[in-house]
C-alpha cells in the first residue's frame, strides 16, 4: 500500500488528523491496534477547548456535539467551605463545551467510510522504519499476514505506550516527567449533576472533582494514593467521601446511583522533544501527558493536529516545507504553556503527601487571592479556556 501520510492510532487524535488531510486532498491510511469497539470503550475526559471545537466545526462534524453538548461559562474553586467562581465568559469573553471524548471519537469513526477515510484496525506488531529518510514505511500483521504501508511522513497518535516515540533513538530525544503520587478515583454513574458548572474542591481528605457528560450523566473524581484498589470502594463509600470533599453546598444536590464505571487513573506530567524526527511527527500523549486536572489531554492533541494537519498540507499541496520544519517547536511552544497550567492546578487543589503547614498555608493564600483577585481569575480563565493557535 502507497499513501502520503501513515498515522499511527485511530483515537480522537489520528481520526482528526486524517479527517483534515482527506479534507485537503492528501491521502492517508490510519492503523489502529485495537478494535473499534474497545476504542469507544475508553473513557476520557469531556472539556473541548476552541480549537477543538473549531477543527469539529471546519469538518463539518459538530452537528451532534452541538445539539447534545453543554456550553459552560464557568467553573469553581472550593476549598471545603465555598465555591470561588472562574466566570469565564464574563472575565475573557470565551466557552468551552463540555462533551465526552468518547463522543468526538464516535463522531470521527462514523465520518470515516462515507468521506473516504480508510482505518486499518486490528493491526498488530506496528514497527516503523527509515525514519531518517525521505522514503519511510510501516508494517503490521493483520489476520496472519505481513503488510507494508509506503509513505512520505508517518505520524504518531498512538498514545504513551505506542511505537511510535519509541522509535525515535535515544540519542535524539529528551524526556522530562513528574510522577505524582496519587492517582484519580473516578465513578462515572446516570445522574444529573450535582452542579451546572464543574467544581474543583481542595479538602483537607483530599482532592475531588464534579464533573459532568451530560444532563443526565455525571462523571465524579477524588484523589487516593497509588496503591489503592477500586474493589475498596464500594459505590456507598465513595458517595460519602464526594459528599464531603465537595463540601455542603454541592453535597446538598448530589444525587446517587449505581457506578457505570469504576477506575482509578495514574497522574504524571510529561513532555518529549523533539516533537518531530526525520520522516516521524508526535501527536498528542504519543509526546506529552497531562495530568486531567485542567483538562488539556484531548485539548493538546487537537492543537498538535491543527499544526500537522496544516503543515503536511502545505508540503504536498504548495511544496512548503517551512511549516515541517517549525512544526515541533511550534507544537511544543503550546504544550509546555499547557503543562505548566496542568501543573500548577494539580499542586493547588491536591494535598501532596511531603507537604506540611508550610504547603497548605501557601495553598490557602493563594485560594484566597484567586477570590479577592480579577486578575488571578483572568490568568486561569484565560488558559482554562486555551491559549490561542
Amino acid at each position: 500500500m502507497k499513501t502520503h501520510v501513515c498515522i499511527i492510532g485511530a483515537g480522537p487524535a489520528g481520526l482528526l488528523l486524517g479527517h483534515l488531510l482527506r479534507a485537503e486532498g492528501v491521502d492517508c491510511v490510519v492503523l489502529e491496534r485495537r478494535s473499534p469497539d474497545y476504542v469507544l470503550s475508553r473513557i476520557r475526559a469531556g472539556v473541548l477547548e476552541n480549537v477543538t471545537v473549531g477543527l469539529m466545526e471546519r469538518l463539518g462534524l459538530d452537528g451532534r456535539m452541538k445539539a447534545e453538548g453543554l456550553w459552560h461559562d464557568g467553573f469553581n474553586l472550593a476549598d471545603g467551605e465555598r465555591l470561588i467562581r472562574i466566570d469565564i465568559g464574563e472575565l475573557v469573553g470565551n466557552r468551552v463545551m463540555v462533551y465526552g471524548q468518547t463522543e468526538v471519537t464516535r463522531d470521527l469513526m462514523e465520518a470515516s467510510a462515507e468521506r473516504d477515510l480508510q482505518v486499518v484496525y486490528e493491526a498488530d506488531d506496528v514497527a516503523l522504519h527509515d525514519l531518517e529518510s525521505d522514503t519511510p514505511y510501516v508494517t503490521y500483521t493483520k489476520d496472519g499476514a505481513e503488510h507494508r504501508v509506503d509513505c512520505r511522513f508517518i505520524v504518531g497518535c498512538d498514545g504513551f505506550h505506542g511505537p511510535s516515540r519509541k522509535s525515535i533513538p535515544a540519542s535524539v530525544g529528551q524526556e522530562f516527567e513528574r510522577v505524582y503520587p496519587f492517582g484519580w478515583l473516578g465513578i462515572l454513574a446516570d445522574v444529573p449533576p450535582c452542579n451546572h458548572e464543574l467544581i474543583y474542591a481542595n479538602h483537607e481528605r483530599g482532592f475531588a472533582l464534579a464533573s459532568m457528560r451530560s444532563e443526565t450523566r455525571s462523571r465524579y473524581y477524588i484523589d487516593v494514593p497509588l496503591t489503592e484498589k477500586v474493589e475498596n470502594w464500594p459505590d456507598e463509600r465513595l458517595w460519602d467521601e464526594l459528599a464531603t470533599r465537595l463540601g455542603p453546598e454541592a453535597a446538598a444536590h448530589i444525587t446517587r446511583g449505581p457506578s457505570i464505571d469504576k477506575s482509578i487513573a495514574p497522574l504524571r506530567s510529561f513532555v518529549f522533544a523533539p516533537m518531530r524526527h526525520g520522516s516521524l511527527m508526535l501527536c498528542g500523549d504519543s509526546a506529552h501527558i497531562v495530568p486531567p486536572t485542567g483538562a488539556k489531554g484531548l485539548n493538546l492533541a487537537a492543537s498538535d493536529v491543527y499544526y500537522a494537519s496544516a503543515a503536511l498540507t502545505g508540503f504536498f499541496n504548495r511544496q512548503d516545507n517551512d511549516a515541517i520544519s517549525a512544526y515541533s517547536d511550534t507544537a511544543l511552544a503550546r504544550v509546555w504553556k499547557s503543562e505548566r497550567f496542568s501543573w500548577s492546578l494539580t499542586r493547588l487543589m491536591h494535598r501532596f503527601p511531603e507537604d506540611g503547614p508550610f504547603e497548605r498555608a501557601m495553598q490557602v493564600a493563594e485560594l484566597d487571592y484567586i477570590a479577592s483577585s480579577r486578575a488571578a481569575q483572568t490568568s486561569i480563565a484565560e488558559n482554562y479556556v486555551g491559549l490561542p493557535v
